[in-house]
C-alpha cells in the first residue's frame, strides 16, 4: 500500500483560515493524476503553523474527501509523546489509513528516548506507523539501528529519509530483516538513487506541481525499468532544486499560487519568498509549460 509518489499536500490559507474549497482542488487534481497516495499535515502541510483542532480537522477531512481513492497518511507527529499519541490516535478514529511520525524535534532524545517514543505510540493504535527522518529540521537523526529494532513492532512498517544520506538508506536496508519494511525517500532529487539501492518510492514535494510526471519516474524504477526513470529524473531535476531554494513549503505554495491554484498564503513565521526566489520560479514554471 505505501509506495510509489505519494505526495506530501500542502495546506492552502486564505484569510488566515484553511481554504478548504482549494484544498478539493488540489486532492482532486493529484487523483487525476494517478498519484499513490496523499499525505496530509506532513511538513509541507504547514502542521505548525495550525492550530490542534485545524489539524485535526485536517486530517478528518481529507479522509472523507478522499473516500478509499487512495491511501491517506496523517502526518500526526510531535516531540511531546503524548500529544503524538492523541493525535494518531485522532488519526486511526478518523479512518487515515496510516500515520507519518516525524523524530521528536527541539528535545533532542537519545536513541533509547527514540525507541521508546515510537514504541509508545504504535502500541496505543492498530494502524502503520511510518518513521519520518528528517533531522535538518529536528536536529536529530534516527540511526540506522534504532529503525531497524523498531522495525520489529508490527505495526510500524517503514520510513520516510529525508537525511539526505545514500549511505543511512542502505544501512537500514541491511539491517532490516522485514520484507514488507518500506523506504521511502523524503527528498525528491534523491527519489531515483534510493530507489536504485531498494526504495519503494517517495513522500514529494514536486507531486503538488507536477503529480503525473513524478508518478511515471516512480512506476519506471519499480519496474526496474532505469533508463527511462533517469531520463524523466534528469528532466525534472531543476523542478526538484527550485522547490527548495527558500524554506519548503514557501516554494512550492508560490509555484501553485502562480499556477492557479491556491492564493499565496502563508502563515508567520513562514512568509513569501524574496523577488529574486520568486524570478526563478517563474522561469521553472515556464520552461515545463505550469503557467
Amino acid at each position: 500500500m505505501f509506495k510509489g509518489a505519494i505526495v506530501a499536500i500542502v495546506t492552502p490559507i486564505k484569510n488566515d483560515r484553511i481554504d478548504y474549497d482549494s484544498y478539493k482542488k488540489l486532492i482532486d487534481f493529484q487523483i487525476k493524476n494517478k498519484t499513490n497516495g496523499i499525505l496530509v499535515a506532513g511538513c509541507t502541510g504547514e502542521p505548525a503553523t495550525l492550530s490542534y483542532e485545524e489539524h485535526k480537522d485536517l486530517i478528518k477531512f481529507t479522509v472523507e474527501y478522499v473516500n478509499k481513492k487512495v491511501p491517506v497518511i496523517a502526518g500526526t507527529g510531535s516531540n511531546n509523546t503524548k500529544e503524538a499519541i492523541e493525535l494518531t490516535e485522532y488519526a486511526e478514529r478518523a479512518g487515515a489509513d496510516a500515520a507519518l511520525l516525524i523524530t521528536p524535534y527541539y528535545n533532542k532524545p537519545t536513541q533509547k528516548g527514540l525507541y521508546l517514543h515510537y514504541k509508545e505510540v504504535a502500541k496505543s493504535v492498530s494502524i502503520p506507523i511510518i518513521l519520518y527522518n528528517v533531522p535538518s529540521r529536528t536536529g536529530i537523526s534516527i540511526a540506522p539501528e534504532t529503525v531497524a529494532e523498531l522495525s520489529e513492532i508490527k505495526n510500524i512498517v517503514g520510513i520516510k529519509e529525508a537525511g539526505g544520506s545514500l549511505d543511512q538508506v542502505s544501512k537500514i536496508l541491511t539491517l532490516i530483516k522485514r520484507e514488507d519494511f518500506v523506504v521511502l525517500s523524503g527528498d525528491d532529487s534523491l527519489t531515483l538513487p534510493i530507489m536504485a539501492v531498494g526504495g519503494k518510492g517517495v513522500v514529494s514535494v514536486a507531486s503538488n506541481i507536477i503529480p503525473s510526471e513524478v508518478s511515471k519516474m516512480v512506476e519506471y524504477a519499480l519496474k526496474g525499468d532505469y533508463e527511462n526513470a533517469r531520463k524523466i529524473h534528469l528532466k525534472l531535476f531543476p523542478v526538484f532544486k527550485i522547490l527548495f531554494i527558500e524554506t519548503n513549503p514557501i516554494p512550492v505554495k508560490t509555484c501553485l499560487s502562480l499556477m492557479g491554484m491556491i492564493s499565496p498564503e502563508w502563515r508567520l513565521p513562514l512568509c513569501g519568498p524574496e523577488n529574486e526566489s520568486i524570478e526563478k520560479i517563474k522561469k521553472i514554471l515556464k520552461e515545463f509549460g505550469l503557467i
